[in-house]
């Protein structure tokens, strides 16, 4: 199957020698610095975490330049990993790119071989099917490969994605939302009897079909939480705020007060 052209790169010399670039860096401060030199790849691990939730920050306020520096320390963080396997003798930066390269090729028949597809659904589906074929893949399981160190949240849509990549799935919204309001009077009945395990259960259940619907109709529970957080914090900052221009201490006011802050901010 051919596969068309892509336009020529112009800055591509530019890309290669910044990438380079990195490499010399990432070689002299392992080199030289103490602190570099320290490192170890389980100690890059909560460093790498905190680094994609501050580009997660980033891309979440829209704010495209602190996008461009947060994939600066994360691509930072992928030459480490790099620099300090080949130390060990496993693998290389070299042997990163081209295992990508690769996976992406034997994922992709629709463009590198003669696979036939449709829509993006069924290049999610033959993306599944794949990864289950692979050759070292010791996953058993579709959801083998969902990490366990996920937020819930993700996870549950991530588990929802790989189920329904092999059809595994609702037919249509109506029916999901049905299990919705079917979960939550289950959740209100253990709630109003006292029975908190099992109200435990219930409520992971409603999260769980609401996660479920919020992906049928094309939308991320993770990001529309947090657009309510940051919302609640703006909102309760302001209130904080204004109420102290007043002379009034929060602690001390009456829910009522703090109401009327609340419903100013939430014109603002």
């Amino acid at each position: 199957m051919g596969i068309a052209r892509s336009k020529p790169d112009q800055n591509r010399p530019e890309k290669l020698a910044a990438f380079d670039r990195l490499l010399t860096v990432m070689d002299e401060l392992r080199e030289n610095c103490p602190w570099d030199k320290k490192q170890t790849i389980e100690s890059l691990r909560h460093l790498t975490i905190e680094e994609t939730y501050e580009l997660s920050d980033a891309i979440l306020e829209g704010d495209l330049m602190e996008v461009k520096k947060e994939l600066g320390d994360i691509m930072l963080h992928l030459v480490f990993y790099s620099r300090i396997a080949q130390e060990k003798g496993v693998f290389d930066v070299a042997d990163v790119l081209n295992g990508i390269c690769e996976k992406l090729i034997y994922r992709h028949p629709h463009i590198y071989s003669d696979t036939q597809v449709e829509n993006e659904e069924e290049v999610k589906a033959n993306w599944e099917k794949l990864k289950l074929k692979e050759k070292g893949n010791k996953a058993t399981s579709v959801l083998g490969g969902v990490p366990k160190s996920l937020p819930a949240m993700v996870k549950a849509m991530r588990i929802q994605e790989k189920a329904r990549g092999v059809g595994f799935d609702w037919d249509d919204k109506e029916q999901v939302w049905d299990k919705v309001q079917e979960e939550i009077g289950e959740f209100k009945e253990e709630a109003d009897q006292g029975n908190k395990e099992e109200a435990l259960n219930e409520f992971g259940d409603v999260l769980f079909s609401m996660v479920n619907y919020a992906r049928f109709i094309g939308i991320d529970p993770e990001e529309a939480l947090e657009r309510t957080n940051k919302k609640f914090i703006k909102r309760f900052q302001y209130l904080e705020a204004e109420s102290q221009k007043d002379g009034k201490q929060m602690g001390e006011m009456t829910l009522e007060e703090m109401d009327q802050y609340w419903e100013r901010a939430k014109k603002l």
